[in-house]
């Protein structure tokens, strides 16, 4: 039976910083970019060909303001998807904001009536991730934030993969657990 759900943003808050700063033609320092890097977050996105050193390489080449070079297809992807959100600081804000309003408490009662999880904690984790929709690592939910939707003529409304937000948490958390 859960009982507790919790928003994990840490990741995406950083990267608030490092779009902004970036987008000002600030230089973010390769301290700031190893640390997040090493986030225990990241580390549930990474692979044979995705790591911290993917992470630090393509955030620095945009920093840098280069092109990145060579990298994989996850790093290149990776690379660009950053880019993209500096190309639009309002519509990037328009996918933070839902998120850091997100109550998933709601959630509670709707998934312990409709089947019973093992795991007591759930943490829904939001990170910067590369093709991939979401990933479940132990009692985590890590969702990519660049598939967060907002809606353009509605504010209030934000979907993933054309799905409700707090619909399709709920939708991963009984598949998945």
């Amino acid at each position: 039976m859960i009982k507790t759900i919790n928003k994990n943003l840490n990741v995406i808050e950083s990267m608030l910083y490092f779009w902004q700063a970036t987008k000002e033609k600030e230089k973010v320092g390769e301290n700031y970019l190893v640390t997040l890097s090493e986030y225990d977050e990241m580390k549930l996105l990474y692979s044979d060909d995705f790591d911290a050193e993917s992470v630090r390489k393509s955030l620095s080449a945009i920093s840098n303001r280069e092109m990145l070079n060579g990298g994989t297809q996850k790093e290149r992807q990776f690379w660009n998807n950053n880019m993209w959100m500096m190309e639009d600081m309002d519509y990037m804000r328009m996918m933070v904001d839902p998120l850091k309003k997100l109550n998933l408490d709601t959630l509670i009662e709707s998934i312990n009536s409709k089947k019973d999880i093992a795991q007591e904690e759930i943490e829904v984790v939001f990170i910067p991730a590369n093709k991939e929709e979401y990933i479940i690592k132990g009692n985590k939910l890590v969702i990519n934030f660049f598939k967060v939707t907002p809606d353009l003529m509605d504010e209030e409304k934000t979907t993933i993969e054309g799905k409700n937000l707090i619909e399709y948490i709920e939708e991963k958390i009984l598949e998945n657990f």
